[in-house]
Formats: C-alpha cells, sequence, structure tokens
C-alpha cells in the first residue's frame, strides 16, 4: 500500500518563502515523475511544475523563477520551494506522482498521475 504525505503549507507573508515536502511511503522503487497542482477556491485545479523521468522540471508561467521543484531520491520525496510568494498563490497544493519505472514520462507530459497527495494549504497574505 502506497501512501503520499504533503506537508510544509501554512500561513506567510507576501515576499516570503515556503518549501512543501511529498514523501512517498510504502513498498516502491522511486518517484517515476511527479506534478504539483493547485487550486484555489472556486478555481479549476492547475499544474504549477512537474518533474520528468529524467529529471526535467517544467514550470507554469505564474511561478517560474520562484518556484523549485527537486528531489530526495534515498527518501522517496519531492520538494516544492516556494520564494517570493504572492497572495495570488494562496491555494491548497497537491503533489501528484508516478512510481511506474516501466513508463517514461518526458517533460511534455501534461497527464495526471495514479497517486495524489490529501493537500496542504498555502495561504499568503498581502
Amino acid at each position: 500500500q502506497v501512501q503520499l504525505v504533503e506537508s510544509g503549507g501554512g500561513l506567510v507573508q507576501a515576499g516570503g518563502s515556503l518549501r512543501l515536502s511529498c514523501a512517498v511511503f510504502g513498498s516502491i522503487s522511486r518517484i517515476n515523475a511527479m506534478g504539483w497542482y493547485r487550486q484555489a477556491p472556486g478555481k479549476q485545479r492547475e499544474r504549477v511544475g512537474s518533474l520528468s523521468s529524467g529529471g526535467d522540471t517544467k514550470y507554469a508561467d505564474s511561478v517560474k523563477g520562484r518556484f523549485t521543484i527537486s528531489r530526495d531520491n534515498a527518501k522517496n520525496t519531492v520538494f516544492l520551494q516556494m520564494n517570493s510568494l504572492k497572495p495570488e498563490d494562496t491555494a491548497v497544493y497537491y503533489c501528484n506522482v508516478d512510481l511506474d519505472d516501466s513508463t517514461y514520462y518526458a517533460g511534455s507530459y501534461e497527464g495526471y498521475y495514479d497517486y495524489w497527495g490529501q493537500g496542504t494549504q498555502v495561504t499568503v497574505s498581502s
């Protein structure tokens, strides 16, 4: 059984930083590819960044230069470092991961993967 545990959300002032974590527990080999998503009240879920099977990262224009995805393979954990936060970054953030090494996901892949985290609230005050 696989479990994804997100952490790191909270309340921060505009211009501040947060680092979200998405840890995968269970019998897995590694996180193959993943995406970070967010959903603000009344809005559709949007992808803010992704990590391909080859380790390439891709970001939405709205967060480019401010957000960074990284990973710790030994701990089966991915991170989303968020700097220069803005009130419009306020949302629930979700990690979405693929754990199947048999499929290679290029950076151009924009679909969902099989596993979702529970979400963590990020609130940026002005």
